[in-house]
């Protein structure tokens, strides 16, 4: 081979590694624009990411019947679907883009149509779902039907298998060492929903929740993620009737994403893209609010502002300064709330107008309790029962639950630690609970507010209050939710303080003592399911 031969052979060499290392210096070609195969039979659209993901959508009723991960099952026998699935009226059509790296399906009723997206390159099945009427079931929610044999990795508290049967109707279940597990613990205030998953044997199945812009209760809202049986069950409840503080929403709920990944946990995908798909209900011009701070902030709490109408709900994260910033709102008015933890200190409304940021001066904190001067105080004015007994509890497990202490009837000195008093006040577990306190001679002499602030109530649960054994004024019900709440993972509900004028001839110079009892018209279905409440905190103010 002659010299020159050579020196050519290695010059073409030396530039196809140079070639090489050039080109893998650059990203590839983005995930999107890589080719999405989709087959319809008539009677099933399959879809092929061309990753690892193949599904198949029943043209019967817009159910996912099976979802491939690498060959893996990870669907159940049964459908994944919107609600409770469509049935038969359910029309199913779907369109790719022209450059075919995108896949529409439109599932549609008179009422509700919910989409299902996809781009080549990604495991990542898109939704949005559309409404114009509530569903009948009384709530909108999306069920992933998992393959129990595969997805074992579980959330714990949501974990019923081996169950020794159900403790509270048919959804709360026990376990033979006393301890309880249900759909309904464990799961994240809507504030906090960002990604969350199950995985198996080199498998995960993840929600990301998406915009919640058109869900209801506000940014400490909790509903269903998870149940595991012998399916594995993964959730995004957009509204229900478990608590609902507020009015459905109607239009647009999402976007939000299936996310299928070898077992690790992804993260939180881009949606912007789905502007382009021309989705029922879609709000492309919106508007921002810029809050510049807030006085009168109180350290050591969290600060969420919050923005609802009827038609939209947002929040975010105070600055320790109060300075705040919501962006892409729905153009209309809106109450904007501060919460102090979760406790609303103040409200104005505020316009947020299409392309415009609306700018909102400092504003003063009016509506603090936790400010007035108290002879003493049990809890702290946030609007949670978390510093008291079994209070971090009711989020994760049954009241009854073995691992949790006993919950009284509790007698209480003010100034000991707080998580001796119940955070809970059942009409058939734990009553009365006795407050034993001292006054000097000043102080009974004068006429005092006791009052008492809960974060929900079940079954019209009131206080009855006796002071040195003077029974004061019943107050009437507060206006709660109509259903189930501290058994089924939640203390948020609508928060109440009832408050009496106390006179000097019902107080002592020396001990005193009150005794709190739930009172309620209703009959109780246990003693669980009695007439109570959620104590937020109670105080005898100066």
């Amino acid at each position: 081979m002659t010299q020159r031969l050579v020196r050519k052979r290695w010059s073409v060499l030396l530039f196809i590694v140079m070639f090489a290392s050039v080109f893998a210096a650059f990203p590839a070609s983005t995930s999107h624009a890589a080719t999405i195969h989709v087959s319809d039979n008539g009677s099933r659209i399959e879809v092929n990411t061309g990753s690892g993901l193949v599904y198949i959508v029943n043209k019967t009723n817009g159910d996912i019947i099976s979802a491939k991960m690498n060959g893996t099952e990870l669907n159940s026998n049964r459908g994944s679907h919107i609600g409770s699935g469509l049935g038969s009226s359910a029309n199913v059509t779907w369109n790719k883009s022209p450059s075919g790296s995108t896949v529409l399906i439109t599932v549609s009723t008179n009422t509700l149509t919910h989409y299902y997206a996809s781009r080549g390159g990604e495991n990542i099945i898109y939704m949005a779902t559309h409404i114009t009427a509530q569903p009948s079931i009384g709530e909108l929610r999306y069920i992933f039907r998992g393959n129990g044999s595969v997805l074992t990795g579980v959330p714990a508290n949501s974990n019923n298998r081996g169950n020794t049967g159900a403790i509270e109707s048919q959804d709360v279940f026990g376990f033979a060492n006393g301890q309880t597990a249900s759909k309904y613990y464990g799961n994240d205030q809507a504030k906090d929903l960002s990604v969350r998953g199950v995985t198996g044997n080199g498998v995960g199945v993840y929600m990301a929740y998406g915009n919640r812009e058109k869900s209801s209760g506000g940014p400490f809202f909790r509903d269903i993620q998870f149940q595991s049986g012998s399916e594995t069950e993964v959730y995004n409840y957009m509204n229900s009737g478990h608590a609902q503080t507020e009015n459905w929403r109607l239009g647009l709920h999402g976007p939000y994403a299936l996310i299928f990944t070898t077992g690790g946990t992804p993260a939180v995908p881009d949606f912007s893209w789905m502007s382009g798909l021309n989705l029922q209900g879609w709000v492309a011009s919106r508007g921002n609010v810029v809050l510049n701070g807030l006085s009168g902030m109180e350290t050591g709490y969290a600060y969420t502002i919050g923005f609802a109408n009827s038609n939209a709900q947002y929040w975010t994260n105070a600055s320790s300064t109060g300075a705040a910033a919501k962006y892409s709102m729905i153009p209309g008015t809106y109450t904007m709330t501060v919460y102090k933890g979760e406790l609303a200190v103040y409200t104005e409304n505020v316009n947020v107008n299409a392309g415009q940021t609306t700018t909102v001066n400092t504003r003063t904190i009016t509506n603090d309790p936790g400010k007035a001067s108290s002879i003493w105080r049990i809890g702290n004015w946030d609007g949670t029962p978390r510093e008291l007994l079994n209070g971090q509890t009711i989020p994760i497990r049954h009241p009854s639950d073995s691992r949790n202490p006993s919950w009284g009837p509790v007698t209480y000195t003010p100034g000991s630690a707080t998580n001796r008093f119940p955070a809970i006040q059942f009409r058939g577990q734990n009553s009365p609970t006795t407050i034993q306190f001292n006054l000097n001679a000043a102080q009974a002499s004068s006429s005092h507010v006791l009052n008492i602030g809960i974060t929900a109530a079940y079954n019209n649960g009131r206080p009855s209050v006796t002071i040195n054994g003077r029974t004061l004024s019943n107050p009437s019900p507060s206006a709660q939710p109509n259903s189930r709440s501290f058994t089924i993972g939640t203390y948020r509900g609508n928060n109440t303080t009832f408050s009496w004028n106390i006179p000097a001839s019902d107080l002592n110079n020396g001990a005193n003592t009150i005794t709190i009892t739930p009172i309620s018209g209703s009959s109780d279905l246990g003693n669980w399911l009695s007439a109570g409440w959620v104590y937020d905190c109670v105080e005898l103010l100066n």
